[in-house]
């Protein structure tokens, strides 16, 4: 401890020391191996704990700057101020500030579309088929407008309610699929931790329940959501009109009333499907090409072949090998479901596709391949076919514990039924 500053003594202070100056309590000058700085050190009138806080580097700051400096951190103390204290609680508050503009600029640069992009990327591509990847990318291309670029956590109640409400009235499907695809892109980055679980999932609790489908509108006429499924007089008269169509059409619309099937998977058939055994033949659908696939209890799908489905099978097997039995024209790929669809429309008498352009138009009106399905399904129920059975040749995983414990396939009460139906539906032909 000194009376008086000495620079001499303050050269010499080895790494850790310091000097005390008497006639200023709690001054000091404290070394380390490169620097020599003067320290206030007192107890805080705050909560009684020392403290300590730098005033300077000497030679920098002399002798005599250093008592300025000290008087005034002194006369502080004395009037209840801890300046270590004010200093330390600053430079949180600053580095406080600081977190939350770096967050805010995280959140702004998390907007919408890039949760989207990252839900499609790490769960949509992952999870879905083609056709559901592509539809779903569209729905974010084209309908979320404006909402795209506003940060993903700033979205209220309000904003999801306006962008679902805006499609709600005229394509309420859409806007329902759109409710459900923005509620499980929100789970998902909630999930993965890019999105606070403090933010609301407003998607998934907006107009619950309130979109409804309208169901179809021909010619002025509403039709509503009934499904449709055609009379047997119906049934008779269509297969005798099917040769208007193009082969491969008339081929695929003959299936769906032979088998029951999915038009996706008839129109995806190939040659390598189909094989015999014990003298019939089967077509087993493989699980990738079903709409069970994302299902892991899910099997290959085994339809049994009869009368007019056996005979388009084993004649285009014939053409195309064990490649697509109803391929494109470059052979690249096979017709889609929705090819079939179109060209079933374009025949409807109502449709005006063209309407210069002459062509068979149907007899048999409004109905889409898919309501064949749906025929063929409640002539199934009409013959006395059980609920299972009938619902294993859909292809539908049976619900519930029923699922879980009965895993029979019903491949003999398939042959028994689908027998049947073959020989009801030509025998109301005939």
């Amino acid at each position: 401890m000194l009376r008086h500053f000495d620079a001499r003594a303050a050269k010499s202070l080895s790494p850790g020391q310091h000097i005390i100056i008497s006639n200023y309590p709690g001054l000091r000058l404290t070394a380390t191996a490169t620097t020599r700085t003067w320290v206030y050190r007192y107890k805080s009138p705050i909560d009684s704990r020392m403290r300590q806080t730098a005033l300077g580097h000497w030679p920098a700051m002399s002798f005599p700057a250093a008592i300025v400096a000290w008087e005034k951190l002194k006369a502080d103390r004395e009037k209840g101020i801890d300046h270590a204290l004010v200093v330390k609680t600053n430079r949180q508050e600053k580095r406080k500030v600081e977190e939350t503009k770096s967050l805010i600029d995280v959140e702004n640069a998390y907007t919408v579309r890039v949760l989207c992009d990252e839900y499609l990327q790490g769960h949509v591509n992952q999870h879905r088929a083609k056709k559901g990847r592509t539809e779903i990318a569209r729905m974010f291309n084209t309908m979320l407008g404006e909402v795209s670029n506003l940060p993903a956590s700033s979205i209220t109640r309000s904003i999801a309610f306006n962008l679902i409400q805006s499609y709600a009235t005229s394509s309420p499907v859409q806007a329902g699929k759109l409710r459900c695809e923005l509620g499980a892109a929100w789970d998902y980055a909630i999930d993965s931790g890019r999105l606070p679980e403090t933010v609301a999932n407003w998607w998934r609790l907006i107009l619950r329940g309130k979109i409804r489908s309208k169901g179809k509108t021909i010619e002025g006429v509403k039709i509503g959501t009934a499904k449709r499924v055609l009379t047997e007089m119906e049934v008779a008269e269509l297969i005798e009109w099917l040769p208007n169509f193009t082969k491969p059409l008339e081929d695929v619309l003959t299936l769906y009333l032979w088998t029951a099937c999915r038009g996706a998977e008839i129109v995806s058939m190939a040659g390598s499907d189909i094989y015999e055994k014990n003298g019939q033949v089967w077509w087993s659908i493989p699980k990738h090409k079903t709409k069970n696939s994302r299902h892991e209890k899910a099997t290959d799908q085994r339809v049994p072949l009869y009368g007019r489905a056996l005979a388009i099978v084993k004649r285009r097997k014939l053409l195309f090998g064990d490649s697509y039995l109803f391929p494109m024209r470059d052979r690249s790929s096979h017709i889609q479901q929705k090819y079939i669809t179109e060209q079933v429309f374009y025949r409807q008498p109502y449709s005006k596709i063209r309407p210069n352009l002459n062509r068979p138009r149907l007899t048999v009106t409004h109905w889409a391949p898919h309501d064949l399905r749906r025929t063929a399904r409640t002539i199934l129920a009409e013959l006395g076919c059980p609920d299972s059975v009938g619902e294993s040749i859909l292809g539908h995983m049976l619900p519930g514990v029923v699922g879980t414990y009965n895993r029979h396939q019903y491949d003999t009460e398939k042959q028994e039924w689908l027998k049947r139906l073959s020989d009801h539906l030509e025998g109301l032909v005939a």
